[in-house]
């Protein structure tokens, strides 16, 4: 419950509400960030995001981009945690702010005006969480009608929608615990028109039920867009005026009459270096006949390149032609290769074209898996994804910088394109981190990692579900609404194109899909091509190259991957295995060498160089926990004897007795007549009184044992 004080009103505060996926939706203006050019509060259950909106007064001086910056800040009180840094203080944004911080930016680039130079901030504060209610999306609406009610030039707005896949029905905005469950989890991003973004993860769901859950999500996002406009409508402010950035047409339209033929002769090559060499020559030409009289043409140069070669390879895409002469639905020459290097637990090197990623596969025990200290559920994780991008890879000469925000994205989006197919801890008790080494890049090195990676978890003996290959889909439209697409995009084509495509997946259905674009949106028509073009593609990679290579996990972990075993004992024994101050657990580890994962369940993970030492640890757990079953035979040492019996080692440390009635068929006058002290004989276990004795018969055994054998049976 809050309480308010209020010496201060309010003139413009207003609140916008809505039903959203069953939950209240509210767009709160007027009362915080005054400053910003525009500012909403969002309210989506219980969780609440700030989003404010700025933008420079003009453009700095000589800047040739739009410098749009969007950050996503987790702030942990919003879940009522500490950070867990040393200074307790948040710090830079974790994976998954960094990656929402993308979902974001991505949907919303594309709409401000093309010729946009003024710097422009988005920034999107989760202060309160509620987990059945997504920060993201919330933190999209908002900015969305945040931009959509600021003065800031934007051509929106967007509404956006998650849409899950609970016991065979989709579901908008699954719960905490629907997400659980879901085999789907999609983020859909659309315009009144239009779709302009995807993202999605899923476990092998089947294109049919991708498209009805994107075409769903379309259309209930205009619900969202109507309440946004009918915002602009009450409160919006007039968009400002801004410079447009300059552009020498009439240089551009003398240099495109004077070397047609010289460009596409430049361009039509499907050697990237060949290519950029060959347009140098051209760019040296324009100097000759342009530059006395448009003596500041190299102002221009970077643009004019750009829009040279994007209406060249527009027209061609047209036409049915690409730059390297591939038919539209033509994969470049692929290869595939595992066991790369020596020592690494598991390699994949996977080419396609000129873009060439090396996978490298590291298993280790469970212990290593990454602690994530940030507001969502996610407390570790076991499979980790690190994507590299040195500059060497488009032949740049660079220092080697820390991953930024594409390297984590990229990472992040292999990750998850491989996580439906991984087994279970149950079944592979290992930590995995695969590292993907882009080497060579030539378009959608992302997909090249889905690839590589995959060999090398097979490689490395990870005993995934099914391989899984990605692959990219452009597209090109031209002024009536007519577009062609295209598979395996190279970069020239992702550069000069409209649309990356990306999805992975298996031969049963997708695992991921990433889309970016440069241009207003997809209409549900390219989105059903795209996704059918992606499904053919990536089966004729698995077919043709993966499968020929390494179609299933090797049987057996390298012999440098650390052995694991895994064992189960009452939760109750715990405390045994462990002892005082650690003292047993810590002689086992130095007795046997092996590493000891105690989780809380009674879940045991033993891991070793060797199996011998996973053994040798796994047999001193079992002797501490054994407990002896009634009516169960076994092989013990006689260890004392006494008047009245022998008592016989079941395990050590655990031992019963043999009462003289019950060492022999026939009565015995000693106990000495029948046994002495280190005999081996098979004992059974007929009774376990109240205080925990355990009382055995050995004639009982002998007579068992005896008909076991009579049977043929197997005596353990």
């Amino acid at each position: 419950m809050s309480t308010i004080i209020n010496q201060r009103q309010y003139p413009q505060h207003k609140t916008f509400t809505m039903d959203l996926a069953g939950r209240p939706l509210t767009l709160e203006v007027g009362k915080l960030a005054e400053l910003a050019n525009a500012s909403v509060m969002v309210g989506y259950g219980d969780t609440r995001v700030l989003v404010c909106v700025t933008a420079s007064a003009r453009p700095r001086d000589g800047i040739d981009f739009f410098p749009l910056s969007v950050d996503f800040e987790e702030k942990m009180y919003s879940v009522g945690r500490i950070p867990g840094s040393f200074n307790r203080r948040e710090g830079r944004p974790g994976e998954k702010g960094v990656l929402t911080g993308r979902v974001i930016d991505r949907p919303l680039r594309p709409l401000f005006p093309y010729d946009f130079r003024n710097d422009v901030s988005i920034m999107a504060t989760v202060m309160s969480t509620d987990h059945d209610c997504s920060p993201e999306i919330a933190a999209l609406i908002g900015a969305s009608a945040a931009l959509s009610i600021s003065d800031i030039p934007f051509n929106g707005p967007v509404g956006a929608l998650k849409v899950g896949l609970v016991e065979g029905e989709l579901v908008f905005n699954p719960t905490s615990e629907q997400n659980k469950v879901s085999d789907l989890d999609v983020t859909v991003v659309s315009t009144g028109k239009k779709v302009v973004m995807i993202e999605a993860g899923a476990n092998e769901v089947d294109n049919d039920t991708m498209y009805k859950a994107i075409e769903m999500a379309h259309n209930a996002n205009q619900t969202i867009i109507a309440l946004i406009n009918s915002m602009v409508e009450e409160i919006g402010k007039p968009k400002f005026e801004y410079p447009h950035a300059e552009f020498n047409q009439e240089l551009f339209d003398k240099i495109v009459a004077a070397t047609m033929e010289d460009a596409k002769a430049a361009m039509d090559t499907d050697d990237k270096n060949v290519r950029e060499a060959r347009w140098n020559l051209l760019i040296a030409k324009w100097h000759e006949l342009f530059l006395a009289e448009y003596p500041d043409m190299d102002n221009y140069l970077e643009e004019f390149t750009y829009k040279f070669q994007k209406k060249i390879v527009k027209a061609w895409l047209l036409e049915g032609h690409r730059v390297d002469g591939r038919q539209k639905n033509e994969i470049r020459a692929l290869s595939a290769e595992v066991g790369v290097l020596p020592r690494v637990h598991g390699t994949g090197l996977f080419t396609r074209g000129q873009t060439q990623v090396l996978a490298c596969c590291t298993l280790d025990t469970l212990s290593a898996n990454q602690r994530l200290d940030s507001i969502w559920e996610e407390t570790e994780k076991r499979y980790m994804h690190h994507y590299n991008f040195p500059s060497y890879s488009v032949g740049e000469a660079r220092g080697a910088r820390s991953p930024g925000r594409r390297e984590i994205g990229h990472g992040a989006l292999a990750e998850r394109a491989l996580l439906p197919v991984l087994p279970s801890v149950e079944d592979f008790p290992y930590a995995i981190r695969v590292v993907s080494e882009v080497v060579s890049s030539n378009g959608s090195t992302s997909q090249g990692s889905i690839c590589g990676s995959s060999l090398a978890l097979m490689d490395a003996g990870v005993p995934i579900k099914a391989p899984v290959a990605g692959i990219s889909c452009g597209l090109i439209q031209d002024d009536n609404g007519g577009f062609t697409t295209f598979i395996d995009i190279q970069g020239v084509e992702d550069f000069h194109g409209e649309m990356d495509f990306k999805v992975g997946g298996t031969k049963k259905g997708i695992t991921a899909i990433q889309m970016d674009l440069k241009n207003d949106g997809l209409t549900m028509e390219i989105i059903r091509e795209a996704l059918d073009t992606t499904y053919d593609a990536r089966c004729e990679i698995l077919d043709q190259i993966m499968n020929p290579c390494i179609a299933e996990a090797r049987t057996e972990v390298s012999q440098y991957a650390p052995k694991m075993l895994t064992i189960h004992i009452d939760p109750s024994k715990i405390r045994e295995v462990i002892g005082s101050g650690g003292k047993v657990i810590q002689k086992i580890v130095a007795d046997t060498g092996a590493k000891i994962d105690i989780n809380d369940d009674g879940t045991i993970f033993i891991s070793g160089v060797d199996g011998a030492s996973c053994d040798a640890a796994q047999k001193c757990i079992e002797d501490i926990v054994f407990v002896p079953k009634v009516g169960t035979l076994y092989y013990g040492r006689v260890v004392r004897l006494m008047a009245f019996g022998a008592f016989v080692e079941l395990a050590p440390g655990k031992d019963g007795l043999v009462h003289i009635s019950k060492l022999a068929e026939r009565r015995i006058e000693k106990v000495e007549d029948a046994c002495k002290v280190g005999d081996m004989m098979w004992v059974k276990v007929m009774e376990i009184d109240e205080k925990g004795r355990v009382n055995l018969s050995h004639k009982d055994a002998v007579r068992e044992v005896e008909a076991k054998k009579a049977a043929g049976e197997i005596i353990k």
